[in-house]
């Protein structure tokens, strides 16, 4: 499939100023009598719109686990913290899993960035945390044109027998452990007034959104004009329904592992959803 090869940080302008000036009226006396000049009374200022207030945060981490019971373990600096995280996920997830699998430097600001373009149109691989799936994305003919090989969702089955052997509860615990430092690389990607928790619900609401596909799901291949032919032809496939194309990266994403692993991935979600929203220490009611 097609990614694009520039992402767009847009920065949302909160509160805009504007400006009210006050008027006086003078009224003299008849002549030639000279009257002291009689000052009206100024009118009341107008109201001032007040400044928006910040978004509220729907769903803080304090909320799930108080900060009293959160580890006391001081971080480091953002910009240092690569061994420290990779230390800590090599204890939730073994040495092998997170050589495989991650990619480490930088960690922090990789899963930030990414969980961020899932929900937008493009998700570029150069960010993500974790190692593109090894192998090519395959099609096959079909009557009117081509649909996805459903051997193409036997790349993706390592993955996500590895996302299935994780512990929910420690990741998420791992996740509150680690917030301060993926916060901060929310910000200065260009959110300063927002937290990062509630993207990643939004986030893995849209994604719990994609509709498995269990009908053969129909590609073309986009058309590059040029002298050169593409070395990698494989990459510029899209779907052929509007709707389908017209989703997010991450449900796109999720379309292609096949409708066996999107159904489990997406129960993978479910529970993490329900931990970092707080739903799961609800009651119920």
């Amino acid at each position: 499939m097609k990614t694009s090869r520039v992402v767009t940080v847009a920065i949302l302008v909160l509160v805009v100023l504007g400006a009210a000036y006050y008027g006086w009226q003078r009224y003299a006396a008849p002549e030639p009598v000279a009257e002291p000049v009689a000052e009206s009374a100024a009118p009341p200022p107008a109201p001032v719109a007040s400044a928006p207030a910040e978004p509220a945060i729907k769903y803080p981490l304090s909320a799930i686990e108080p900060p009293e019971v959160q580890p006391a373990q001081a971080l480091p600096a953002l910009a240092e913290s690569d061994a420290y995280v990779q230390a800590a996920l090599t204890e939730l997830l073994g040495k092998k899993n997170v050589l495989t699998f991650l990619q480490l430097d930088g960690f922090a600001r990789r899963v930030v960035a990414t969980v961020d373009n899932l929900g937008r149109e493009h998700a570029p691989p150069m960010v993500w945390p974790v190692n593109p799936t090894p192998g090519r994305f395959s099609t096959r003919g079909q009557a009117g044109g081509e649909t996805i090989n459903p051997d193409n969702s036997q790349r993706y089955t390592p993955f996500v027998l590895f996302v299935e052997s994780v512990d929910t509860a420690q990741a998420v615990r791992l996740y509150i452990r680690l917030y301060p430092l993926l916060q901060q690389a929310y910000e200065e990607l260009g959110f300063p007034k927002r937290y990062f928790n509630d993207r990643l619900v939004a986030v893995i609401d849209q994604l719990l959104a994609a509709p498995v596909q269990d009908a053969p799901v129909a590609v073309s291949l986009v058309d590059v004009k040029g002298p050169v032919p593409s070395e990698r032809p494989w990459v510029r496939y899209e779907f052929a329904d509007p709707k389908l194309e017209a989703l997010s990266a991450g449900q796109k994403m999720l379309i292609r592992t096949g409708p066996v692993n999107h159904r489990r991935l997406r129960a993978k979600l479910l529970e993490v959803r329900k931990l970092v929203s707080g739903a799961a220490g609800r009651p119920p009611g």
